[in-house]
Formats: structure tokens, C-alpha cells, sequence
């Protein structure tokens, strides 16, 4: 019997992409009735898997005339690839999805991982005019061609509260952790590892981190900070660079490159408290960041923001001391609760993402009836 193919698609994720290879891609290939297929930008990590075929296509510059073009040149891999279902996870790809429904009869998903609306609104990535023309641009687009989509997948509970177009045909496929097997704790005696994965970004409370590890070094000498993740705005990461040069202390890991989700996890596991705070904004403000979900999963204790949906995930597992960024940190205090507070007395429960691989499987079935 002829395999169903399933493309995944986007523009600026990578084929090698956490949510779109590891997770959605791979638990779709464990069913040998799919045929998978990956177009996306290149990776600096050429991936391997034998059950899944990868279509980079060409490298571009973010703001470029050849991101304008990219869409096209996925229209023409779909084309070779005449799929069964086609799950893109951007706006850019709205209109390639409707025409491969009008031309092959394709089922199409939207794979919603952000509110662009709110991103381009209060985000500086565009200048102030032009925000709001293209958060119109994009709202309307995704508004209007939603009725022809067969069904939207959330990456963040808070969606269903922000957003409409979903027009009833929405599940949450939330971004839970999922840890590459032999990863094990480890502690280095005499240094106390602190970490900030993931993107490097203001918005992402990264200056935040580099002042709390500062706070806390003053005190004592052994805290480190490592910081691995991407950084797409050049200008963000010279600023990051020139924040850190004056201090050892401080390791910079990606920042202009790329990342591999399995050495940021080698990170994770090997470091003794993760930092998460996001600056209040709206197009935060409903996040549940995928680094709380790895967090957890490592038993990882965390230095968070007294911010309630994420205590709320924290709490039953003791996992989290609650810290203000925003007010002057007492360092000696926050160094006394660190090496006396007991973390995770009970393992964290619901943090990884088998529970999202059979609420996908479940629904990619029902989609193809």
C-alpha cells in the first residue's frame, strides 16, 4: 500500500528543528503508513535519520530578497512532493498550504508557535510605522484563509485566549521536553553552574540573567554563568558580548550560530540552576518558555520569575526559588536559599512530550480519514 506523505515546512526553523524534526517529524515517522518530509532552512548540523527525507532549501539573509523568494521554492519542493498533508508553521507559508489544497487536494495545518500579531506590535525587529501595517498584513491573511485549513495546532495554551481564527479546529500541542536518552546529572564540586538556555534575547530576559549572575559572583566567587542559544538580532548580541567581556565568568555559547538541541540539553544537565524571566510584554505575557518544560524534565533547580502559570508548574515538585528581577537582589539571601532550599523531594510529572505525541498521532489520523 502506498505511503501517506507528510510535509513539514518552514521558512526560518531549521530542518533539524526541535518541535519541527525531533518532535512532530519523528513521532509522525514511528508510523510506517507515513512518509515523512522536512523542508526548512539549512542546518550547520546535517541531521540523520532514516526515516525522514530533509529538503533544505537555499541559505538566505533574514531581510533579504531571497527570504521574499523562499516561499516559492518550498511551493516547488510540495510540488515535487505532492503531499497528503502539509503542516507549516509560519505565516509566510498560508498561501503555498491553500494552493496545495486547490492543486493536490492536500490536507493542510497551521503549526501556530507564535502570535505574530503581538510579536511584530511590540517587538523593535521593524521600524513603528511599518509594525503595525504588517501585524495588519498578517493578522488578515491568517483570518482570512484559516477556512480553508483543516486544523490548527497551539504550541501555547494561552493562544486560545488570545487569538480567533481558529474557527473551532484547534488542539494544543504544547512544547514539552523531550531528553536524549544516557543524559545524566553531574556536579562539579567548588562552582555553582548557573545557566541561561535557549533564545538570546531582550525579550527573553538574557541582560536580566547576566546581571544576577553578576550580583551573586560578587558574593561568591564560584557562580558561573554559561548563556547557549541562538541570537538573531546582530545588534542584541554585540550588546550581550560587550556586557560579558569584562567578565570570565560569563561563557557565551551559539550567540550567531545555531545551537544543536542536544548539546543545549548536555548544558542543561550539566548545570546546577537555570534562569528563566521574561520582561513583562504582551507578546510574552501568556508563554510557558520550552526551557521550563527541559528544566523540569532534568530536575534542574530554577531561579524564576514570581510569575503564577509557571510557579504553578514548579511548585509540586519544589523545583523553583522565586526571585524579583526587578528590584535590587538581595545576593547573600538568594545564595542562602540556593545551597539550602530542597529541591525536587518528588519527581515532576506531565513535563515531557509523550503526552503531546499521542494527542498528535490521534488527530493526523483523523485529519487523513
Amino acid at each position: 500500500m502506498k505511503k501517506q506523505r507528510i510535509v513539514l515546512a518552514s521558512v526560518l526553523k531549521p530542518v533539524d528543528d526541535t518541535r519541527m524534526f525531533e518532535k512532530i517529524g519523528k513521532s509522525l515517522s514511528r508510523n510506517p503508513d507515513y512518509e515523512i518530509f522536512i523542508i526548512g532552512y539549512p542546518s550547520q548540523h546535517a541531521p540523520e535519520d532514516p526515516e525522514i527525507n530533509f529538503l533544505p532549501h537555499p541559505n538566505f539573509v533574514r531581510l533579504s530578497l531571497q527570504r521574499l523568494l523562499t516561499p516559492l521554492r518550498i511551493l516547488k519542493k510540495t510540488y515535487q512532493v505532492k503531499p497528503d498533508v502539509l503542516i507549516v508553521n509560519t505565516h509566510e507559508l498560508l498561501i503555498v498550504a491553500v494552493l496545495n489544497r486547490i492543486i493536490f487536494g492536500s490536507k493542510i495545518i497551521y503549526d501556530v508557535q507564535e502570535n505574530y500579531w503581538r510579536n511584530i506590535l511590540w517587538t523593535d525587529t521593524f521600524p513603528p510605522i511599518a509594525r503595525h501595517i504588517m501585524a495588519i498584513w498578517v493578522r488578515a491573511k491568517e483570518t482570512l484563509l484559516s477556512r480553508f485549513f483543516h486544523l490548527f495546532l497551539l504550541a501555547e495554551k494561552g493562544f486560545e485566549k488570545e487569538m480567533t481564527f481558529f474557527r473551532n479546529k484547534s488542539i494544543v500541542l504544547e512544547n514539552k521536553s523531550i531528553v536524549p536518552t544516557g543524559l545524566k546529572r553531574s556536579k562539579q564540586d567548588g562552582t555553582i553552574r548557573l545557566l541561561f538556555s535557549g533564545t538570546i534575547s531582550e525579550s527573553t530576559g538574557v541582560f536580566e540573567a547576566i546581571r544576577l549572575a553578576n550580583s551573586l559572583h560578587l558574593i561568591d566567587q564560584s557562580v558561573k554563568l554559561n548563556i547557549i542559544g541562538f541570537c538573531s538580532r546582530s545588534s542584541t548580541l554585540k550588546a550581550v558580548k560587550e556586557a560579558i567581556e569584562d567578565k570570565p565568568f560569563i561563557c557565551l555559547t551559539g550567540g550567531d550560530k545555531l545551537v544543536p538541541h542536544h548539546e543545549i540539553m548536555a548544558h542543561i544537565f550539566n548545570s546546577d540552576f537555570g534562569i528563566i524571566y521574561y520582561p513583562a510584554s504582551p507578546h510574552t505575557e501568556n508563554k510557558i518558555p520550552t526551557k521550563l518544560y527541559e528544566y523540569l524534565s532534568a530536575r534542574l533547580p530554577l531561579l524564576i520569575q514570581n510569575y503564577k502559570p509557571w510557579l504553578e508548574l514548579c511548585e509540586p515538585c519544589q523545583a523553583a526559588i522565586p526571585v524579583d528581577f526587578n528590584s535590587p537582589i538581595d545576593a547573600a539571601g538568594l545564595l542562602q536559599k540556593m545551597k539550602q532550599f530542597e529541591f525536587y523531594p518528588v519527581a515532576p510529572t506531565d513535563v515531557d512530550w509523550s503526552s503531546e505525541e499521542k494527542k498528535l498521532r490521534h488527530v493526523i489520523k483523523k485529519v487523513l480519514v
